[in-house]
């Protein structure tokens, strides 16, 4: 697929082509599989299993166990530490991915490949010719708020860095965007800058000075996208002085980002002029995206799962604007396409392609009290619709029945691949009693109560837990910034509100038998959601590789104290009496 998309990209080529591999989807899972086995063979990971050369998918899943990330940490450690004999892969590993380190407190390390990168620009393509066919777009720019890690080296010289900036770095990624239309419309210089506020900036710099080309807006996650016009609020009129004098801001002190600027910013009253009154006439920043890029088509980036708390504050800059959902991967690798873009973010499915990996599939039972029970994987066509899997990827670069930790639900199928809608990360949320409550769990009950703000005109900016097992019984403790002050009677009505919004059956009992201690709000000082980003990007994540993390646990620690030395004040929940 890949070679024929190097001769030039056609659309509806790379359509009839996806067609014709998912209504095979059997069929190409099994040579896909056989493939990465041969590949392979001589890996010692691999022969240590005894599969002595079979492919077939029976004897795969009998031989080889599934595995976590803690399984393979001190194989892929190996790797990094410049083992030069074939542990995972029959060819040699040059890169190796950083995971941001968000959802479990540590960044993990990842085998990349060039195979890798391939399956990425399929991903793109695949979804970019669906989108296009809704939402066609002309020869123009992108307004992407990407970010390029440092990379550095391991101990054994392997290039180490996160997926984004991987992808970014290599010549497959402009081509493929130039392809699409949509090269990014900021230069390298300010992808790549060492600090990622003041290449915010000239983002932001270059979107105004290219406005009239700008036909998408995009990052990674929703989450960098409204963090980069929160940002625009503060430094409007500063833009606008930059373009009206033609100099760039005494902010910009990298010299790199300052001369590729240079060539970009010239000065320019009329426009300056043009933006500084669309800003003045704008209420509260409603349609602001409307207003600056006049020819965007779409605001496209992931949306779905931790990002759909942010969709309310980016349909309020979008206006009118459709918000399309990315693709649907993680750092280990990339799993379906959205090619049915018109769904709003909420419902967005992703259509698994079959040949960029092999997929399995545990099913996650619902046994009540008991939470979710696991029962033997499936294959990617032997799912059911309406039933919940969590996902097991075999890939090109040394990754075998790996347990990605994600929940997915099959809603349909794509000819014979399925259709997954994302539903939560696995055990985000720590169990105290029987309680089962999920990361989407959490999110309902938190908006719930934030339309309790809304009648105040204030809305959450972000927010996060904790389970507090400090005192017994243990019990829930959610962590919110507001946009402006409440009073103490409607934050105490939020509290309750979130503590009776949680509907699963084992908090529920849990709660009303004191097994489960009230749920506490702690509200927090403005800019604390931006001090947790600045520390993660100071470890070495990127912006738009950055999720909340959505329960703080104990192995957060520095997190856990930038929360609770900027709390303001506490609630305690009176729901259950």
């Amino acid at each position: 697929m890949l070679e024929k998309m190097e001769k030039g990209f056609d659309p509806e080529e790379v359509i009839e082509e996806f067609e014709a591999l998912t209504k095979d989807a059997k069929r190409v899972q099994v040579e896909t599989l056989k493939r990465i086995l041969k590949e392979n063979s001589e890996a010692e990971y691999l022969k240590k299993w005894g599969l002595d050369g079979k492919t077939d998918t029976e004897s795969y899943s009998t031989c080889v166990p599934l595995v976590t990330h803690k399984d393979l940490e001190p194989l892929i450690q190996q790797i990094a530490d410049g083992a030069t004999h074939p542990i995972l892969t029959g060819k040699p590993i040059t890169t190796i991915t950083l995971s941001s380190g968000t959802t479990e407190g540590k960044r993990k390390f990842v085998p990349f490949n060039d195979e890798l990168t391939e399956t990425t620009m399929q991903i793109y393509r695949t979804s970019f010719a669906y989108r296009n066919r809704e939402f066609p777009i002309g020869n123009g720019k992108a307004l992407s708020f990407i970010y390029g890690s440092k990379q550095f080296k391991t101990k054994g010289g392997l290039l180490a860095g996160t997926a984004t900036s991987n992808v970014y770095r290599s010549a497959q990624f402009k081509k493929t965007m130039k392809d699409m239309q949509t090269p990014c419309c900021s230069p390298d210089e300010v992808i790549f800058g060492p600090d990622f506020h003041q290449s915010l900036y000239c983002h932001l710099l270059c979107g105004l000075i290219f406005r009239d080309e700008i036909q998408v807006i995009s990052s990674t996650f929703a989450h960098s996208i409204v963090h980069s016009f929160r940002s625009f609020e503060l430094v409007w009129e500063e833009l606008c002085s930059d373009i009206k004098t033609g100099t760039l801001s005494t902010r910009i002190t990298v010299p790199t980002i300052r001369t590729a600027m240079a060539k970009i910013l010239k000065p320019n009253p009329e426009l300056a002029y043009k933006i500084h009154e669309k800003c003045l006439s704008l209420s509260n920043w409603y349609g602001l995206i409307e207003e600056l890029f006049p020819n965007v088509k779409y605001i496209y980036g992931i949306m779905t799962g931790s990002m759909e708390p942010y969709l309310k504050k980016l349909r309020h800059y979008a206006g009118g604007i459709p918000l399309l959902s990315a693709d649907y991967g993680s750092s280990e690798g990339w799993i379906g396409a959205n090619v049915n873009p018109t769904r709003p973010p909420e419902m967005a499915t992703f259509a698994v392609l079959p040949h960029i990996g092999y997929f399995e599939f545990i099913p996650l039972r619902d046994a009540g009290p008991l939470g979710r029970v696991e029962t033997r994987p499936v294959g990617l066509t032997d799912v059911q619709v309406g039933e919940e899997y969590e996902v097991v990827v075999t890939n090109f670069a040394g990754l075998y029945r790996y347990r990605l930790g994600d929940v997915v639900k099959v809603v349909g199928f794509h000819n014979s691949t399925p259709e997954l809608q994302f539903i939560c990360r696995k055990d985000i949320m720590p169990a105290i009693n029987i309680d089962k409550n999920t990361e989407k769990d959490l999110q309902l009950s938190v908006e719930a109560a934030a339309k309790l703000l809304a009648a105040e005109k204030l809305e959450v900016v972000d927010f996060t837990s904790q389970v507090d097992l400090s005192s017994d019984p243990g019990h829930y403790v959610i962590f919110w910034e507001v946009s402006g002050n409440a009073s103490d009677e409607v934050f105490k009505e939020c509290c309750n509100c979130i503590d009776s919004a949680f509907v699963d059956a084992g908090y529920v009992s849990s709660r009303k038998v004191q097994a489960i201690g009230p749920l506490e709000l702690k509200t927090l000082k403005r800019g604390t959601f931006q001090k947790i980003l600045d520390h993660y990007v100071g470890l070495g994540c990127t912006l738009n590789q950055f999720k909340m993390p959505r329960c703080v646990g104990p192995v957060n620690d520095r997190v856990l104290r930038i929360l609770c030395d900027n709390v303001v004040k506490s609630y305690i929940s009176s729901a259950f009496g």
